[in-house]
């Protein structure tokens, strides 16, 4: 205690002899010099930054794997951007379909015996029209060749083991169906070999045979479909194109492709058909017709390979297959995760309807509840109020704050400055003031949770209020805030605390945060009684609700957090007081900015893990624990983590999905935004002009609360310990609409 009393209506300054502070709980047991203690801060930030890097590398890498296995394309019969031939052999234009370029410099072509069909199926497979179409081969004992494309061989490799086994053959058709006269080199060595070892994987053989997308006749090759013949036969390859080509792609009917691929003579074909690329229907059924009705004239079906002598499917090598067997696992977890992408960004997208949709409904009672001419707390409380304010270096702002405080309409206000060993000149600045229902009491350094509990204990009433020492108040703000505790249940009451500074775009973006995030929750946490937080800078208590629920604790750093859910615990009601109005300075640079919210996001997580067995408790404690914590696991953790899914699947679909159905879904959501705010405004009374910078705020300050939120997740996750993070601060509350100041 104090070695003297001081009398009422002077302003003392006396030394607090306090206990030491308790042991930081992120601390070793055993000593540690400070090179060591800096040390292994290091290595914690070197762990979750190394973390949170590793995880958006995979993340970004996984997307581009599913982007890029995605094959996404138009038909193979579409015509050709160029018809340019001159380079193109007379011999290939004149020769048949299939095309030798892998000897030394030789070309040679081959074509079907007579009375010999050969069917060949493009873009699989396909899981649903496939089998189909396999059922009816298997059923007029026909065999075909099935070129594949390597991203649809790696996520169906039964499909495709099952065309192997019944007796078909393999051919290449690139890994993701792109236009092969388009791309570079190493692109189309890559195409190629990728869906060698697709197929290796899934049947243990290799393919010699390939057909390029978009692909037609010979005597239709241009002079860039040469330039891929050629490098298709340096790799080994021969070039497949056809001789009769179904249109099916076009989908005529089924009586269309019958007479498409009916052979005029007796000589032999190479015909088109697709086992993919949308509904096959009318191909399977045209097929099931076609075969009986040319094997009765004759013909004889068989694959491209035993067509022109060659070997079907050779074994593929060891390694092949191996390097198949991690190819095709990439593929599966890219698409594993991109899919659970899509489940979390659907359950984000819920949950922002669901938290909207209550807002509106719960919050807009709760507003005309409280204004109605009906409502009241009770008697008026007139009772003396004690103010604590904590202050560690604020010379800045506590001149400002203090003056506003001990202004107050509410009578017998006393103001209690707990001057938590700052080294400037805070002390001297609250001196200068000379109010007379001011007290200055300084102590050693220890942290703003032992401030506050020295202030409690050196108050002299029953009701305190503690507001921060860079916050103005208006000057009813105390004597609304305390009437709430005519109610006797109530314990602790929240204020409406808003940014002081909002003149530049931060301070407007935060501005727009806390009337929305902040004040239009606390409405709808006040109607369900689970209010996860009493502001520091602006909240009112009961002296035996801070007693029962243990006072403010050093064990998070969130100790308003931890504090308020300590006394939903013991049962005490917690309620907002919308009417009571504060300004406190925000950060006025992102550094500041990110300081600080990166301590209430971790200090939140470490409320939420410290509270968790009220989940399980009964009574007041467990009623808290069931719905409060339920809540802020919702809307204060799990939405703001899965936001960003809703920005990167934004980016996501701008680049490789319907760009006009991205921004349509994208605007919506933007649209949801603004009517939430204007919302908020209205009912905090505030004026509309700040939300033109809502749309610049979700595409830059929100994506900096995301990366926060993420460092702060990972920070809990690797067990960092973080301390207090003291912000910079301008004394710039000029802007703030306090009246009377």
């Amino acid at each position: 205690m104090p070695e003297r009393r001081p009398r009422p209506g002077l302003l003392t300054v006396t030394v607090y002899r306090a206990t030491p502070p308790p042991r930081d709980p992120g601390e070793s047991t055993a000593r540690l010099t400070p090179v060591r203690r800096k040390r292994r801060i290091r290595r914690r930030r070197v762990m979750a930054g190394g973390l949170a890097l590793t995880v958006l590398l995979l993340l970004a890498t996984v997307i581009l794997v599913s982007v890029y296995t995605d094959a996404g394309f138009s038909p193979d019969g579409t015509s050709p951007t160029s018809t340019e031939n001159k380079q193109v052999p007379k011999g290939v234009r004149e020769g048949g379909p299939v095309i030798d370029l892998t000897g030394q410099g030789d070309l040679r072509t081959y074509g079907m015996p007579a009375r010999t069909i050969a069917l060949t199926f493009d873009d699989g497979p396909d899981p649903e029209w496939t089998p189909h179409i396999l059922d009816v081969l298997a059923k007029h004992r026909a065999p075909a060749t099935f070129f594949v494309v390597g991203s649809q061989v790696a996520r169906h490799p039964e499909l495709t083991e099952r065309i192997a086994r019944e007796g078909h053959e393999l051919g290449g058709h690139t890994f993701t169906h792109p236009d092969l006269a388009e791309l570079p080199e190493w692109r189309r060595e890559m195409e190629n070999s990728q869906t060698q070892l697709a197929i290796a994987h899934a049947t243990g053989r290799s393919t010699r045979l390939m057909r390029p997308p978009y692909s037609s006749f010979a005597d239709a090759l241009t002079d860039k479909d040469w330039e891929t013949v050629r490098a298709v036969g340096a790799q080994g390859y021969l070039t497949v194109l056809d001789t009769m080509d179904s249109e099916d792609w076009k989908r005529p009917g089924a009586d269309a492709i019958v007479r498409n691929l009916t052979p005029k003579d007796n000589a032999g074909q190479i015909v088109l058909l697709h086992d993919a690329g949308g509904d096959r229907s009318q191909t399977v059924a045209a097929l099931d017709r076609l075969i009986p009705l040319l094997q009765e004239r004759g013909f004889r079906f068989t694959t491209i390979s035993a067509g022109i002598g060659g070997r079907l499917n050779p074994a593929a090598a060891d390694d092949t297959v191996w390097r198949g067997r991690a190819l095709v696992w990439t593929v599966h977890v890219a698409d594993a995760v991109l899919t659970l992408l899509w489940v979390l960004l659907i359950t984000a997208g819920g949950l922002i309807v669901v938290r909207t949709l209550i807002l509106f409904a719960f919050a807009w009672r709760h507003s005309r509840h409280r204004r109605s001419p009906q409502w009241s707390w009770g008697l008026p409380v007139t009772q003396p109020v004690t103010i604590v304010v904590p202050a560690y270096n604020e010379e800045k702002t506590i001149g400002p704050a203090v003056r506003s405080l001990a202004r107050s309409a509410h009578p017998g206000v006393e103001v209690l400055v707990i001057d938590d060993g700052s080294t400037d000149g805070t002390a001297a600045a609250v001196q200068r003031l000379d109010l007379g229902n001011v007290r200055v009491v300084r102590i050693p350094n220890g942290g703003k949770a032992h401030a506050l509990n020295a202030g409690v204990r050196l108050s002299r009433n029953d009701l305190i209020v503690m507001v921060d020492a860079d916050t103005v108040v208006e000057t009813d703000a105390i004597h609304r805030l305390v009437q709430p505790f005519a109610d006797p249940l109530v314990g602790a009451v929240a204020g409406n605390v808003k940014v002081g500074n909002r003149r530049g775009l931060i301070g407007k973006w935060q501005h727009i945060e806390y009337v929305i995030g902040f004040n239009l929750d606390r409405r709808l946490y006040d109607t369900f009684g689970c209010i996860p937080t009493i502001p520091g800078a602006l909240g009112g208590f009961r002296r035996s609700a801070l007693t029962e629920s243990g006072g403010l604790s050093t064990d998070t750093l969130a100790e308003d957090t931890d504090l308020t859910i300590a006394i939903h615990r013991a049962g005490w009601r917690v309620v907002y007081q919308e009417e009571a109005r504060a300004y406190t300075e925000a950060p006025a640079t992102l550094k500041e900015l990110w300081k600080q919210r990166y301590r209430w996001s971790y200090g939140t997580m470490q409320s939420m893990w410290k509270h968790r067995r009220a989940v399980v408790d009964r009574g007041a404690s467990g009623r808290f624990g069931r719905r409060g914590l339920l809540f802020i696991a919702l809307f204060s953790v799990l939405l703001p983590l899965l936001a960003p899914l809703i920005d990167l699947m934004a980016l996501y679909g701008l680049l490789f999905l319907d760009r006009e159905i991205t921004i349509i879904g994208w605007l919506a959501m933007l649209v949801v935004q603004v009517l939430t705010a204007v919302l908020a405004f209205r009912l905090d009374r505030e004026p509309l002009r700040p939300l033109w910078t809502l749309p610049l705020q979700q595409i830059v300050y929100r994506q900096v609360m995301y990366l926060v939120l993420l460092h702060s997740a990972l920070a809990a996750v690797t067990g960092r310990r973080l301390k207090w993070q003291t912000i910079h601060r301008t004394g710039d509350l000029s802007s703030a609409p306090v009246p009377g100041r």
